[in-house]
C-alpha cells in the first residue's frame, strides 16, 4: 500500500479501515458457524470444503490487512473501498455455493454498500453499490441450486432465512445510524468550542494591539516623571520622609519602565523558541520576588510541597503575565498575605494562589475567565480573559473556586513537557 501523510480524512479512513477488520473477524466466524451447523440441521448438504477454503482466504487477507493497518500513521479512500470490494466478492462467492439469490443471505451484500456511504466520497460509493447491484444480478443467472425436494419446507428455510437476514440489517442500521448521531453531536460540539476559542483569541488579540500601542505612547510621560523625581531628589530642602515617598516613587517609575521595555520587546521579534527553562520553584520564587517589588504593601507566602527535584519549565511571557493578573487580584480582594502552593507530578504542575477576601462572584465563577467581564470597581475585568486564554494556548487550565473556609482560590494546571 502508498504510503499516506496523516490528515484528519486519513485518519478518519484508518480508523473506519479497523472498524471493518474487527467487524470482519465477527462475521466471519458467524459465517463458519453457519457452515458448521446450518447443513445438519436443516437437512441440506453443502460444499463445506469450498465455503471454508473461501473463509480461510478472507481470514488470511483480513490479518494481513489489520497488521498493515496497526503500524499505519494513515489510510486513504481507496484502501477502505477495495476491503469493501473484498467483502462483495467474498459473500458472493459463498452465496454461489448456497443457493445463489434464493438465499435469504444475499441480502447481507448491502452492509458493504451502507458503510460506504458512511465514510468514502460519492464516487467510491457508486462503485461499491455498483458492484454489490452487479453481484446480486449474477447470482440470479448462476449459483448452484439447493437440494431441497419439499416445496413447503424450502419456504420454511426461506421464511427463517428472511428473518435473519432482517435482523441482521435492523442490528446494522441502528448501529450505522446512533454512530453517526454521535459523530455529529461531536462535531457541533468541536465546532462550538473552536469558535468560542477564535473568538475569545480575537478579543485578546485586539487587547493586545491595545496595550503595545498604549506601551508606546506611556514611554514619554513616563519618562518626564523619572527626571522630575530626579530633580527633587537633588532638592536639599525636601525634608527626610519626603525623600523616602521619592525614593519610592522612582521605584515605581522604573518598574513601569521595565514593564513597557519588555512588554514592546516581546511583542517585537523574540521568538518563544528561544525562551529558556527553568526549575518551575525557582521561576516561582523570582516570580513573587517580582511581583513584591511592584505592590510593596502587599505580601505573598510560597509553600513548596514536594521534596524531589523541581521539573523544567519553559518560560514564556504569556504565563508570567497570567500569574501576575491572578496576584494582584488576590492582592486586591484581601489585605491579608496571599498563599501561593506549588506542587507537580509526572503529568502535570498545578499552582495555587490563595486570598483571604470575599470569595469569587457567582458570575466570575460561572465564566471562568471565558469571556470579559463587566467593569468594576477594581478594574476594565479583562484581567481573567488574559489570564485563561493565555493558559489555554499554553496547553494549560484555570479553575476557579470559593474553598468552604474562605476566601479565592485560583488553580492553574500547566502540562509538563515530555522530553
Amino acid at each position: 500500500m502508498p504510503l499516506i501523510a496523516p490528515t484528519a480524512d486519513s485518519r478518519e479512513y484508518l480508523l473506519n479501515l479497523r472498524r471493518l477488520f474487527a467487524l470482519r473477524w465477527a462475521m466471519l466466524v458467524a459465517m463458519a458457524l453457519l457452515v458448521v451447523v446450518a447443513p445438519p440441521l436443516i437437512g441440506i448438504e453443502l460444499p463445506r470444503l469450498v465455503m471454508f477454503a473461501i473463509l480461510l482466504v478472507v481470514a488470511l487477507l483480513n490479518g494481513f490487512g489489520q497488521w498493515y493497518a496497526a503500524r499505519s500513521q494513515a489510510a486513504s479512500a481507496s484502501e477502505l473501498c477495495s476491503q469493501l470490494l473484498i467483502d462483495i466478492v467474498a459473500l458472493s462467492a459463498l452465496m454461489f455455493f448456497s443457493g445463489g439469490a434464493t438465499n435469504p443471505l444475499v441480502s447481507l451484500l448491502l452492509p458493504p454498500v451502507a458503510i460506504a456511504a458512511l465514510g468514502l466520497p460519492q464516487r467510491l460509493v457508486f462503485l461499491v453499490g455498483a458492484s454489490a447491484v452487479a453481484a446480486y444480478s449474477l447470482l440470479m443467472l448462476y449459483y448452484l441450486p439447493l437440494p431441497i425436494a419439499d416445496a413447503a419446507r424450502a419456504t420454511q428455510l426461506h421464511l427463517i432465512g428472511m428473518w435473519l437476514t432482517f435482523t441482521v440489517s435492523a442490528l446494522l442500521i441502528a448501529w450505522i445510524i446512533l454512530r453517526m448521531t454521535r459523530l455529529i453531536r461531536q462535531r457541533d460540539a468541536e465546532l462550538a468550542t473552536a469558535r468560542e476559542q477564535a473568538l475569545r483569541d480575537e478579543r485578546v488579540t485586539a487587547m493586545g494591539t491595545l496595550a503595545a500601542g498604549a506601551a508606546h505612547e506611556l514611554g514619554t510621560p513616563l519618562a518626564t516623571m523619572a527626571l522630575i523625581l530626579g530633580e527633587l531628589a537633588g532638592d536639599e530642602r525636601l525634608p527626610a520622609d519626603a525623600r523616602d515617598d521619592l525614593g519610592l516613587l522612582r521605584q515605581q517609575v522604573a518598574a513601569c519602565k521595565s514593564i513597557i521595555t519588555g512588554l514592546s520587546r516581546r511583542a517585537g521579534a523574540e521568538r518563544l523558541e528561544a525562551s529558556h527553562a527553568q526549575p518551575v520553584d525557582q521561576w516561582l520564587d523570582e516570580l513573587r520576588c517580582q511581583w513584591q517589588a511592584l505592590r510593596p504593601t502587599a505580601s505573598c507566602r510560597l509553600q513548596v510541597l514536594n521534596q524531589d527535584a523541581a521539573p523544567r519549565l519553559a518560560i514564556d511571557p504569556r504565563l508570567e503575565q497570567a500569574l501576575l493578573n491572578l496576584l494582584n487580584n488576590a492582592a486586591n480582594a484581601s489585605p491579608a498575605p496571599v498563599d501561593i502552593r506549588l506542587t507537580w507530578n509526572r503529568q502535570r504542575i498545578e499552582i495555587e494562589i490563595r486570598d483571604r477576601g470575599p470569595g469569587f462572584p457567582d458570575e466570575v465563577l460561572r465564566l471562568c475567565g471565558r469571556q470579559k467581564l463587566p467593569e468594576h470597581a477594581g478594574g476594565f475585568g479583562v484581567g481573567l480573559l488574559l489570564t485563561s486564554s493565555a493558559l489555554g494556548q499554553l496547553g494549560g487550565e484555570l479553575q476557579l473556586s470559593n474553598p468552604a473556609d474562605g476566601g479565592a482560590l485560583a488553580r492553574i494546571l500547566l502540562p509538563i513537557e515530555k522530553k
